[in-house]
């Protein structure tokens, strides 16, 4: 494939965004847009660097790779609990724990209140104060494309769906176990 690396008008900033872990979404209307025109001319040149962009047809681009780092195991453990919390507080109270999740602002209440009811695990992950899920997990969720600032709350965007899709990955596997050993 002949690439034209002038039609790559967003290449440095594509890249330094998805090399950072960033998730590209919709909401990255120019930088969305320019991977949605040129995604096999980015998906061969990505490729030739070693890098595989991936497509999610939720919305969002990012590149795929080996959480093999003990730091980025922590934060993809961060997330899956956080959003974890999440569901299970959207369900305890009537909503539609997936829709919730998309339509309301987390805020600081709600990071309270997620804390109070896991204190346990959070204190795993060294999470025990409100300051420390907005420091360590809201920030980091903005910083890769997770979510949006909605003044001093976030909202969640399409990128999550990666950590929900494990987390029922992860419940699909114990069920299957289960009836296993039945």
């Amino acid at each position: 494939m002949q690439l034209d690396l002038e039609l790559l008008s967003q290449l440095a900033e594509v890249h330094k965004k998805l090399g950072s872990g960033y998730h590209i979404s919709e909401q990255d209307f120019a930088l969305w847009q320019e991977l949605d025109q040129q995604e096999d001319a980015y998906t061969a040149l990505f490729g030739a660097l070693g890098h595989s962009l991936k497509r999610d047809g939720r919305g969002f681009f990012y590149f795929e790779v080996d959480d093999a780092t003990a730091s980025m195991g922590k934060i993809s453990r961060l997330f899956a609990l956080a959003l974890y919390a999440l569901v299970e507080f959207y369900a305890d109270k009537g909503q539609d724990p997936l829709r919730a999740l998309f339509e309301q602002e987390v805020t600081s209440e709600v990071w309270g209140q997620l804390l109070q009811q896991h204190y346990h695990l959070f204190e795993q992950l060294e999470i025990f104060s409100v300051t420390d899920i907005k420091r360590e997990i809201a920030n980091r969720m903005l910083r890769y494309g997770l979510a949006r600032a909605s003044g001093d709350n976030i909202k969640l965007l399409p990128p999550v769906y990666r950590y929900l899709d494990a987390l029922m990955d992860v419940e699909h596997s114990a069920v299957t176990e289960e009836h296993a050993d039945v």
